[in-house]
């Protein structure tokens, strides 16, 4: 996802430069594990399918063909290397500019929503997931792969004082929230969750959590 929701119209040279250069630094690590990861995740994808902060589409290989796939990335040139990547592959998908803090999309909309590793570098985390419900059909799956603040005092300590510059390196990124807590807290019963304290993650970003929650099979409240 591009840095901190992105900008409409004017695309400003970090935007550029942050778009450009992340491929390039993500191929190792999606080589080593990160394709893999992905792979199995999005396996339970089911469905209209909505992925947050889709980026340059590392993931579009990696969902099942029987899928409809739909992707909003605030960041056009972000949107437009997904774009080709989408097309090389062969694959039908939907792009749309939007922040996930606003989907333009009705209510109970889709079956699955997918977010890897986007909601440490939204503006208000709680704000996207509430739209995620929203968008969400009852007893709809939430997919996610997101780090978040280490449990270890000293390494969270280290989270907090390099969260501003780690942020302009990383796409806005904030290396210490309690991401976890906030999907819980937005309502979502989790299903299956997964640690990764994977030693070629960074450890500034460590530990991962991954797995998948679903919307109460009822009303969701407003």
């Amino acid at each position: 996802m591009g840095p901190d929701g992105g900008s409409v119209g004017f695309v400003s040279i970090r935007e550029r430069l942050f778009a450009a250069v992340y491929d390039p630094l993500s191929a190792k690590p999606e080589a080593k594990f990160g394709a893999e990861v992905k792979r199995k995740l999005l396996a339970d994808a089911r469905g209209r399918v909505l992925e947050i902060g889709v980026g340059t589409g590392l993931s579009l290989p990696h969902y099942p063909p029987d899928v409809e796939v739909v992707g909003v990335e605030p960041s056009e040139p972000m949107r437009r290397r997904a774009q080709r990547r989408a097309k090389k592959l062969g694959r039908d998908v939907s792009l749309v500019e939007a922040p996930a803090e606003e989907l333009p999309f009705a209510d109970d909309s889709f079956d699955t929503v997918v977010s890897l590793a986007v909601l440490c570098s939204v503006r208000d985390p709680a704000r996207v997931l509430g739209e995620v419900r929203r968008v969400l059909r009852p007893g709809g799956r939430f997919i996610f792969l997101e780090h978040v603040r280490s449990d270890d005092p000293q390494l969270a300590r280290s989270q907090d004082r390099w969260e501003r510059p780690w942020g302009w390196i990383a796409g806005g990124c904030h290396p210490n929230r309690r991401t976890l807590d906030t999907i819980q807290d937005a309502g979502f019963e989790l299903v299956e969750v997964e640690h990764d304290e994977r030693p070629e993650i960074p450890r500034l970003v460590r530990p991962h959590v991954k797995g998948w929650g679903q919307t109460p099979a009822g009303a969701i409240p407003s």
